[in-house]
């Protein structure tokens, strides 16, 4: 059996190289493994020009990779990061492995691992998430006249989402963080892809910016309208597990990507 290609969907403000050491150490492993650039995501230089970039945009390029996955014959699984889980679980329609084979296609979408991610249900969108959570500690952000938003206090969103990192490492990589799109947490869901496949979360009992108490009501709702269990993995890891707790989250990807496999 071929094993799956995996696609990473980044958090806001996420550019690929973000995941470059957790790549590497998954393709070691043996799997196919790439990060996007998502259009809600600025450049190292600033925000993009032009409208500001949606959820549905973002989508729409998730779909567009698995698209050339699939007609290459691959079994895909989304990873997805944080806001990542929003846009990835939209760009599911039509692309499961199931859809595809009825049409006389081989490949497609196997599963959905979530790790610590942000999940509406249709109508809510990534920022109705978080707001049911008042009590969870604020990431320092500002919306410019642009509409996109960029990091007020890197000390802080370092102790914030870089919890269990070094001060110096933590805020070395909170630095890079770029500007994002704001509109694209205000864009409602529209499909909820999670009904269609198996799905995996990584729960971070350490994360500061989506609190526990989120991600599991995040769970909750999955099983509750897909009428399928979640399989959860619960670590000690903070907002930036990838990074801050690499070997675990590496070996949780693998195990998941077996256990799709053996489902597809």
């Amino acid at each position: 059996m071929s094993r799956p290609s995996l696609i990473i969907v980044p958090g806001a403000s996420g550019l690929p190289e973000f995941y470059d050491s957790f790549i590497k150490a998954v393709t070691e492993r043996g799997y196919d493994i790439k990060a996007l650039h998502l259009p809600s995501v600025g450049l190292m230089t600033g925000a993009r020009e032009g409208p500001l970039p949606t959820m549905y945009e973002d989508a729409e390029l998730i779909a567009k990779h698995v698209r050339e996955l699939a007609d290459r014959g691959n079994d895909v699984i989304l990873v997805t990061h944080s806001y990542g889980g929003t846009p990835a679980t939209e760009s599911v329609k039509g692309l499961t492995k199931k859809e595809r084979q009825k049409q006389g296609l081989e490949g497609g979408i196997i599963g959905i691992a979530y790790m610590t991610s942000l999940v509406p249900n249709v109508g809510g969108s990534a920022g109705t998430c978080q707001r049911d959570f008042p009590d969870r500690e604020d990431v320092p952000m500002a919306v410019g006249d642009d509409g996109w938003f960029y990091y007020t206090d890197i000390p802080k969103l370092a102790r914030v989402s870089f919890t269990n990192l070094p001060k110096d490492e933590g805020e070395f990589w909170a630095a890079k963080l770029v500007k994002h799109s704001s509109i694209s947490f205000g864009d409602p869901l529209t499909y909820a892809g999670f009904k269609d496949v198996p799905v995996s979360y990584l729960l971070c009992e350490d994360d500061r910016a989506i609190s526990p108490q989120a991600q599991r009501a995040g769970i909750d709702m999955i099983e509750k309208e897909s009428g399928n269990k979640v399989d959860v993995t619960s670590i000690k890891g903070d907002h930036v597990a990838p990074l801050s707790s690499q070997n675990e989250v590496v070996d949780w990807i693998v195990g998941v990507a077996e256990r799709m496999s053996s489902l597809a």
